[in-house]
């Protein structure tokens, strides 16, 4: 079956079907990765975006039930150059295509992906449509022009948890806020034994005291971090009373919170082999990547943020170190994908740690104070 593909621009690619017969709009946005297209289509940072692989072969490996990042995909459409129905692998337990066809997700494949991520690259991401529909272009580009592109929380709305669930642990109490946390996420901090509590997105800092932490998590997600000022203000509650770690949207709310602003890319970063360079130690690890926002470098100088990572391609503001409270965050997504950074994890644990102790030892000279100040007070009658 013949599908389409039409760009706000006006731009229209014909190709087949191997999805879902059905029409869907979204962002158009391209990711470089040559492998993972399974983790890509079920992670709930592309909610209400249609995807590009530029990798001209997918669907050869399959589906399999280990590497769903969540279990229903968030996309809503892909394109492809050359899709592989029959996948090669002893691990898969069915096809890319059964995957698209039982949740409603249109692709297309046979269309120049290269022209189309060249377009992308030059004139910035735009809006689409994908459609298995015979009405004509003209109909579908009013169609396109009439849509709505979702908001922040309509998409988080979508792809997080609605009520709060526990990933038990020995360790050390970690409140993780979901605007669209991964399992690649929660499986690190299950390897490190922490004691997850994951809460939605909306949660108030009164009800995240109540689960008496030892440090929070900010998960990453889809959407423009400017349209959730309100999570931000909760953000600010939290940030002075706990160890905090921000990942994704989660690095955004943190510096919104700390005073920086944030501004959309014009393509984003979307793919598994970005070389990021630490500053602290002038060392350089390739991470995996999924967004369309960025901290705005010259904003971060009037806050009480230090830029601690930097993009090597276009020096971009890719992670923050809070100066006055044990807080940090990072653009990029440690443990998705990329294995070079899983050990701000291990820093994360010693935060909290080192937190805990520091408390602990203020508590007794706090005490000490409190009775040296009644015992003025009195002499003072």
């Amino acid at each position: 079956m013949q599908a389409r593909l039409i760009l706000e621009d006006g731009t229209i690619f014909t190709g087949k079907s191997f999805g879902a017969q059905t029409e869907h709009t979204g962002e158009v946005i391209f990711h470089t990765g040559v492998t993972g297209y399974q983790e890509l289509i079920t992670s709930p940072s592309n909610a209400g975006q249609i995807v590009v692989m530029t990798y001209p072969l997918v669907g050869n490996y399959g589906i399999t039930r280990e590497d769903f990042e969540v279990m229903i995909p968030q996309i809503q459409g892909l394109i492809v150059k050359s899709y592989e129905a029959y996948p090669s692998n002893w691990r898969a337990q069915h096809s890319l295509e059964q995957l698209l066809v039982k949740h409603g997700i249109p692709a297309i494949s046979n269309i120049d992906t290269r022209m189309l991520t060249r377009k992308i690259r030059e004139y910035g991401t735009m809006r689409g449509i994908i459609t298995t529909s015979t009405e004509a272009s003209e109909v579908l580009i009013a169609k396109l022009q009439q849509s709505q592109q979702l908001d922040a929380i309509a998409l988080i709305e979508r792809a997080a948890t609605k009520t709060m669930y526990f990933n038990p642990g020995q360790r050390e109490r970690v409140v993780l806020l979901d605007f669209g946390t991964k399992k690649s996420l929660l499986q690190q901090l299950a390897k490190r034994e922490c004691d997850v509590v994951i809460v939605p997105y909306d949660t108030s800092a009164a009800e995240i005291d109540q689960l008496a932490p030892d440090g929070i998590v900010l998960s990453d997600g889809p959407g423009n971090p400017e349209q959730l000022l309100h999570i931000v203000e909760t953000v600010k509650q939290l940030l002075v009373k706990y160890p905090l770690f921000g990942i994704g949207l989660g690095h955004y709310l943190f510096a919104l919170a700390s005073g920086a602003r944030t501004e959309k890319m014009k393509y984003g970063h979307h793919g598994g082999n970005y070389p990021v360079k630490q500053l602290a130690n002038n060392r350089c690890y390739i991470t995996s990547q999924n967004h369309n926002y960025v901290v705005y470098k010259d904003s971060v100088q009037s806050t009480d943020l230090a830029i601690s990572y930097i993009n090597n391609n276009d020096g971009t503001v890719e992670g923050l170190q809070h100066l006055n409270y044990p807080a940090f965050s990072v653009q990029f997504q440690p443990g998705a994908g990329s294995h070079d950074t899983l050990f701000l994890f291990d820093e994360f644990i010693d935060m909290m740690n080192n937190h805990k102790q520091s408390t602990k030892d203020a508590m007794p000279q706090a005490k000490l104070l409190q009775q040296l100040k009644g015992a003025l007070q009195h002499a003072s009658k």
